[in-house]
């Protein structure tokens, strides 16, 4: 498939897609083991997101815990823990214990307390044990972060007894990558490290205490910034974390830190434009509660604005009072716009989007943009009602407003989409086109339906 030109390939891939979702209404669990196997996990993610939340539960469960397990691994803890909870509670235990233990504490911290219990409890024992001691702490410190199984011996075995672990289960040392190997006494308190260098260099009956080093370790608490500087001078691949009484609990690798600060920057950069972690596989109303706590507010901030202009209202012709609002349509538009934006760059990282979903985005923006468009116009109608006793200005600004932020976030929703389409780069073009034509519409429509109710504005 990949040697495919990029058109064949996106028709083939729709095609899958249409198979899938006929399969899984079929129930037919052979045709959609099939088809996703025949598709990368992030492509399988991004077809199960684009379906309905039934058809997404129908197909989880017929296809296999392993199977399942690869294409929530690529999902974002917030969409894995939704995905995960309309399971049965069965169904979804088996795919939870087939995934990375980082990933199952960042899915059940997601999760509704209840349901995450209800779940972990028909879990493997153990497994549930390491889930709920990972779950405890902050998904961004180091017992958040950490492996629970450390690559460690105890202080009286020798260096025979190591490179027989290394020579025998080569699978267990991948996993561990290549980390030095720890040191214990009997009750699991870290008493030093043995580079593998030292380790190589000495005779296979000399005991790992004789050729061990202090070990530099960090308490569960301690932050991932504390730790990125650690790494940066320090050239460790992992950092063992201890409890208050010096337990070795488990191991922070380098790897992890640097995925960690690469997915808190993208956030990071999300949360500049008001979006956080939004998907649009969210229920409607949530999307649209979470971009209207921040719209709102921001209304505020535009009146402000807008007073400076107002100051000078008697010397201003006699559509003064339209001219004061101008701004604040096109940036209350624009601010709507950029949030679509950031979900649609957010999407189109995690290959979740892609331009041919261009409608399907254009409808769920739509769905959004009618509640928030109606919301916010009549908040600032009322504004401008009240402003100017004029309740026939709050019609214009309010319905201009209205129109303007439906038009901004379906633009912002699918410009990014078109814009990958084409070969050009979304993040660099999609905000100054975004602003360029909600200015335009907004100045547009301000002015269109102040012509058209002038004898009233003006009576």
């Amino acid at each position: 498939m990949s040697d495919l030109p990029a058109k064949e390939k996106d028709e083939l891939i729709e095609s899958l897609g249409d198979s899938l979702q006929e399969a899984v209404d079929a129930s037919d669990e052979q045709q959609v083991t099939e088809i996703v196997e025949s598709i990368s996990s992030q492509e399988a993610l991004r077809q199960a997101s684009l379906m309905k939340a039934d058809d997404r539960e129908q197909m989880m469960s017929i296809m296999t815990p392993e199977l399942a397990a690869e294409m929530v691994e690529e999902a974002p803890a917030n969409l894995a823990a939704t995905m995960i909870e309309g399971l049965e509670t069965s169904v979804a235990a088996k795919i939870m214990e087939e995934l990375h233990p980082a990933t199952q504490a960042d899915i059940v911290q997601e999760m509704d307390k209840d349901n995450a219990e209800a779940i972990l409890s028909v879990m493997d024992s153990e497994t549930a044990a390491d889930v709920r001691s990972l779950s405890q702490y902050d998904p961004d410190s180091a017992g958040g972060l950490m492996e629970l199984e450390a690559f460690s011996f105890f202080n009286d075995e020798k260096v025979n007894d190591v490179v027989k672990s290394m020579l025998s289960d080569d699978e267990e040392f991948e996993r561990h990558r290549g980390q030095h190997p720890y040191v214990v006494d009997e009750s699991g308190r870290l008493v030093g490290v043995v580079s593998l260098r030292s380790l190589l260099r000495s005779r296979r009956a000399v005991p790992l205490v004789d050729i061990m080093s202090p070990a530099i370790s960090v308490s569960p608490q301690t932050s991932m910034n504390e730790l990125a500087v650690l790494f940066d001078e320090n050239p460790f691949l992992g950092i063992p974390v201890v409890d208050d009484r010096g337990i070795l609990l488990g191991v922070v690798s380098r790897i992890e830190i640097a995925e960690a600060e690469q997915e808190r920057a993208e956030l990071d950069s999300l949360s500049r434009q008001q979006v956080g972690d939004e998907l649009r596989s969210m229920p409607t109303l949530l999307r649209s509660k979470r971009r209207l706590a921040w719209l709102s507010s921001n209304i505020v901030l535009n009146i402000i604005a807008a007073s400076v202009i107002s100051a000078y209202e008697e010397t201003l012709a006699a559509v003064i009072a339209i001219a004061i609002f101008l701004p604040m349509v096109s940036d209350m538009s624009g601010c709507s716009g950029n949030q679509a934006v950031g979900v649609s760059m957010r999407e189109l990282a995690l290959g979740l989007t892609r331009p041919v979903d261009v409608f399907h985005v254009l409808r769920k923006e739509l769905s959004v943009g009618i509640i928030n468009g109606i919301v916010l116009g009549i908040l600032i109608g009322i504004v401008a009602w009240l402003w100017k006793d004029n309740a026939y200005l709050g019609l214009v600004i309010g319905l201009a407003l209205s129109v303007n932020t439906l038009i901004a976030v379906s633009i912002g929703g699918t410009v990014p989409l078109l814009l990958k389409r084409f070969g050009v780069d979304p993040a660099v073009a999609s905000g100054p086109l975004l602003t360029t034509v909600t200015d335009m519409a907004g100045f547009f429509l301000v002015l269109s339906l102040a012509s058209l109710f002038m004898p009233q504005l003006l009576g």
